[in-house]
């Protein structure tokens, strides 16, 4: 009959409404998947896959990479706590969301993919550290990013050590993120396994982000790598490479740079060097058990199966490479993090050379949600890569990735590309400073400058970076913010400002050399730039 005819289209037309809104590609019954990320904060993406993955057992990072997607090519797109996670809750590169240091990045009423989740039905929850938002971090560390163009030379680092904690039985070393740890999992069990609807799940852990070193006071920063016999017995020590340094006076100028401000031009025993190395990655076992906890809750409340869980990094952490500790750098132990994806739309045991960064999991998960992603972000979506719903599907993500660098312990704005076989690394305003070129396949600890050999490919790849930004633009930008925060900064001290300039994490005597550094800094100020 004629009302039969019209109540089955009716029907259909509701069906396909429904499989539009709900992503049919990544959908299990027609019911959108649950999504979990945990983010760790300077975890080396390189240990997620071979041969970095055989330094330290890693058994959860190995049971994902085995049951989902593991990306060998991720990197952040910009090597620092928030301007990266900027980057990854709005899905925008960082010259968009201006979020030039670890004080100055998204507003805090900036939409982010999780709010979109919210909106489209999905139960939210956050926890532990998020570390997007403008405002937050340390005097100092706002200064030493706002003078780094100044024309002197601080120590802004505690030289880099270790801490042995405990003894075999010493299992929890950083209780904060344990205390988070134990919390999400105990959400996922008593609130997510009784919900009606899907749910998304953020967990922000600061391991193995190196810990504050107490001897040098409350404002000083992180040098000190901590942990216990428990965890250094899950690290290989035979396997550990101790990495070759070019000599301080062949070093590129901001890698000069970056080194001394992070008190490492000092000399280094190779012991010294291996116990760093050894104690980072055993940080990182300590970070893969949290990640455990967090899949036995879902396997254990029978969510898992249509869940999608991305583990990944803010960035890495150079743990003596190039001479260096900490992050701020495009050498890939800085800048290459973490990708492995598992849950529905994701094959499992597959690796993607495809390079890809933190901005495409905005479009991702409002992909993997059936959610139209906002036209604006700078990514693309992960499954539009290989993945279970299309043996072949159109190749819609770039060949290239970008990072960029605007804060401290790097004396000018940095912008990697990523592409290839290659590494472009440009400067300011790409003739002040000389650019940096790197073959990865025949490089990979990134030893050899062949930006001079390669002239073709240089000019190529500096053409494909300005059409994406235009850097010296956006490098005097930051030059200009810069200056001017750093002169309302000291005009709002007033008389306070001499004490309080000499008592921020310099590892100097401030008091020797003041009238010399007041005046370069008072040059810097009156520049013509």
């Amino acid at each position: 009959t004629c009302r039969r005819r019209i109540a089955i289209m009716f029907f259909v037309f509701v069906l396909i409404l429904m499989f539009n809104m709900h992503g049919g590609s990544v959908c299990q019954n027609g019911i959108r998947p649950n999504i979990v990320m945990v983010m760790s904060d300077a975890f080396d993406g390189r240990l997620t896959f071979d041969p970095g993955s055989r330094v330290v057992q890693l058994p959860y990072i190995n049971y994902l990479r085995e049951l989902g997607t593991t990306f060998l090519n991720a990197y952040t797109n910009s090597p620092i706590c928030c301007p990266s996670r900027a980057a990854m809750w709005s899905g925008k590169f960082v010259h968009l969301t201006q979020s030039w240091n670890n004080y100055k990045c998204l507003d805090a009423n900036a939409t982010t993919w999780m709010d979109l989740l919210e909106q489209s039905g999905y139960h939210i929850q956050r926890m532990g550290k998020l570390d997007y938002t403008s405002g937050s971090h340390s005097v100092s560390n706002r200064v030493e990013a706002w003078t780094r163009d100044v024309q002197f030379l601080l120590r802004q680092e505690g030289r880099p050590v270790t801490q042995l904690v405990g003894n075999m039985s010493k299992v929890r070393i950083m209780t904060q993120d344990w205390k988070t740890t134990d919390k999400a999992s105990q959400w996922i069990r008593h609130t997510a396994a009784s919900l009606h609807q899907p749910f998304a799940l953020y967990l922000g852990l600061n391991l193995p982000h190196p810990y504050r070193t107490d001897s040098l006071g409350p404002t000083a920063g992180g040098s000190t790598f901590r942990t216990s016999l428990y965890w250094l017995k899950k690290v290989s020590f035979d396997l550990i490479s101790v990495p070759k340094w070019l000599p301080m006076s062949a070093m590129h100028p901001v890698d000069y740079y970056s080194t001394f401000t992070k008190n490492c031009s000092g000399n280094f025993t190779e012991e010294e060097v291996t116990s760093i190395r050894a104690f980072y990655y055993a940080m990182c076992a300590e970070t893969d058990a949290m990640l455990g906890q967090i899949i036995s809750a879902l396997r254990e409340t029978g969510l898992l199966n249509n869940t999608v869980v991305i583990f990944t990094a803010d960035h890495g952490d150079l743990a003596m490479e190039h001479r260096q500790f900490y992050k701020m750098s495009m050498f890939e132990g800085s800048s290459h993090v973490p990708l492995l994806i598992t849950g529905p739309g994701f094959m499992s045991g597959l690796q993607v050379s495809q390079p890809v960064s933190l901005v495409d999991l905005y479009p991702t998960i409002m992909d993997i949600a059936g959610i139209s992603a906002p036209g604006d972000v700078s990514g693309h979506s992960l499954l539009s890569l290989p993945s279970k719903s299309s043996a072949d599907p159109p190749k819609l993500h770039p060949d290239w990735v970008l990072s960029e660098y605007h804060g401290c312990n790097a004396n000018a704005s940095t912008y990697m590309l990523r592409t290839g076989q290659w590494k472009y690394i440009a400067y300011a305003d790409g003739l002040s400073i000389p650019p940096q070129l790197f073959d990865l396949t025949r490089d990979k600890e990134e030893l050899q400058n062949v930006v001079h050999k390669f002239p073709d490919v240089w000019t190529n790849l500096d053409k494909l970076l300005r059409s994406i930004v235009d850097y010296p633009k956006v490098s005097e930008a930051v030059h200009h913010y810069n200056k001017q925060q750093f002169l309302a900064w000291r005009q709002g001290l007033g008389s306070n400002y001499s004490q309080v300039i000499a008592n921020l994490r310099w590892h100097v005597d401030w008091q020797k050399d003041a009238p010399a550094n007041e005046r370069a800094i008072d040059e810097w100020l009156n520049g013509s730039s």
